[in-house]
């Protein structure tokens, strides 16, 4: 819990700075939507802001991050204190089965799971297939997926330490049920969801969005 609430202090005091020096704000929408019980959070992924935000929204949490990122000297470093499903994204069947054991485990100690089912950040007005080890977790658990879009690679792209005031919006959907469904069709209702609100709050989407090869790996 102490490992957590450092993360949590970490991002507001990140927050604190982007408003203070960069003048960048955040807002969040459908707040209510968020459900009593922990389930899977798929979140858009198009900046490194919202890879620290998702700490303030929920707690506990873990992630499901690429392995590779645990070898980055201090973020890697705090990262495994966190104990993320940290995968290997070229092993295919055997990641997946990773997110659905580790994941239960999690779930079933009250974590809410961090989801990144584009696999890695995407410039802003584009988009992939996701990832179906999210799907898969959250049905076989009998939790909701919750969808999240936002327009932070509006303010802040993606490889870029440069960054633009403004304001950022979240926005939460309804949690999507995943009984009775299989995979392919719970992510087809949560892309459609959240690549609609999209183009509701960035221009960069304005004109549809623009879909991408489907990732040959994982969601990390």
């Amino acid at each position: 819990s102490w490992r957590l609430g450092l993360a949590v202090a970490w991002s507001r005091l990140q927050q604190f700075m982007l408003r203070t020096l960069c003048g960048l704000h955040y807002e969040l929408e459908g707040c209510e939507h968020i459900p009593d019980q922990p389930c899977v959070m798929y979140w858009k992924h198009t900046s490194t802001w919202e890879t620290f935000f998702t700490f303030i929204l929920c707690s506990p949490q873990c992630w499901v991050a690429k392995h590779e990122l645990l070898r980055i000297p201090l973020f890697g470093w705090a990262l495994a204190l966190l104990e993320p499903i940290a995968i290997d994204r070229s092993a295919g069947h055997s990641a997946v089965q990773q997110v659905l054991e580790q994941g239960k485990g999690k779930l079933e100690r009250g974590f809410w799971i961090n989801i990144f089912p584009e696999g890695t950040r995407m410039p802003a007005g584009t988009t992939r297939r996701y990832g179906l080890s999210g799907a898969l977790l959250a049905e076989r658990n009998g939790v909701s997926i919750l969808p999240i879009a936002h327009n932070a690679g509006d303010y802040w792209p993606r490889h870029s330490i440069l960054k633009k005031s403004g304001k950022i919006t979240v926005c939460i959907g309804p949690p999507i049920s995943t009984t009775g469904k299989k995979p392919e069709a719970i992510n087809m209702e949560a892309q459609t969801w959240i690549e609609n609100q999209m183009r509701e709050i960035s221009p960069a989407y304005a004109d549809g969005g623009m879909w991408l090869e489907k990732p040959r790996h994982l969601d990390s």
